[in-house]
């Protein structure tokens, strides 16, 4: 039994998880570390990127910290390099840093609309590109993209955030097409509402944070430690035969019609 328990041991590992300072991309970082993964924590918060490596590093895993601008491709690219230079191989990359605009679409200006697309789609773009030309030179490994449930429902005010969450998935898909063959996954996970710093707005107006809570199966809203483990999941052998695919984590959020639960 003892290669079913292995499949989710990353030991020996090398995972990179970009926006590991905060959020999502913090709880992947602390998963990874704890099934054994050693974990390069980057971000563009280097401070932030280095508290989660000493968190890491203080209880038993390890860790280390980078800076890392993912709108920019230089940076990106220096990123990855460093790792195989340092650690040897590029096991798993875990790209999460999003942000949003939330207006209507008439009036999102010009430089909103490029913010948005700069950071959610170009840079997870680059990260994606760098990451599976050094996967392919090893003949392994797996990337994990940020997706989110906009890239199957929407609502007012989240049409470019939208479309690069939309845009994401089908990079993955893509590149899952292209790189199967050389034995490398890429997937994506599709948070539903996550309480992290990007949603702190909603959750200081009640109602708001209400509604969304109510509109899933659960009733409330994700803690951030709950992507941990779906992040692992991709990560890890468990999921050896998985690419190209997204995996939903919203309570049943895509699978529910509506927020009226009619008498039966």
């Amino acid at each position: 039994m003892e290669q079913y328990k292995n499949l989710f041991d990353m030991t020996g590992k090398n995972a990179v998880v970009i926006g590991g300072a905060s959020g999502i991309g913090q709880a992947g970082a602390y998963t990874l570390a704890g099934i054994g993964a050693e974990v390069w924590c980057a971000d563009l918060n280097q401070d932030g990127a280095q508290a989660s490596a000493d968190y890491i590093n203080q209880n038993g895993g390890k860790a280390h910290a980078a800076q890392v601008d993912i709108g920019d491709a230089s940076s990106v690219n220096q990123l990855f390099d460093k790792v195989i230079q340092e650690g040897g191989s590029l096991d798993s990359v875990v790209a999460t840093p999003a942000i949003n605009v939330r207006k209507p679409m008439l009036e999102i200006s010009d430089e909103e609309f490029s913010k948005v697309i700069k950071l959610n789609l170009e840079g997870t773009f680059y990260v994606l590109r760098a990451a599976g030309k050094r996967m392919v030179d090893q003949g392994s490994g797996n990337i994990l993209a940020m997706s989110s449930i906009r890239s199957q429902t929407v609502e007012p005010g989240q049409g470019v955030y939208a479309a690069t969450k939309s845009g994401i998935l089908q990079m993955v898909k893509t590149l899952a097409a292209e790189l199967g063959p050389k034995g490398i996954r890429v997937n994506a996970i599709g948070p539903g509402v996550v309480e992290t710093p990007l949603t702190q707005p909603i959750k200081d107006q009640p109602d708001w944070y209400n509604a969304y809570a109510n509109k899933n199966a659960f009733g409330r809203w994700a803690q951030a430690s709950e992507l941990g483990g779906p992040i692992a999941f991709l990560c890890s052998d468990a999921a050896s035969y998985i690419t190209g695919t997204i995996l939903f984590v919203d309570a049943g959020w895509t699978a529910i019609d509506g927020r009226f639960s009619p008498p039966l």
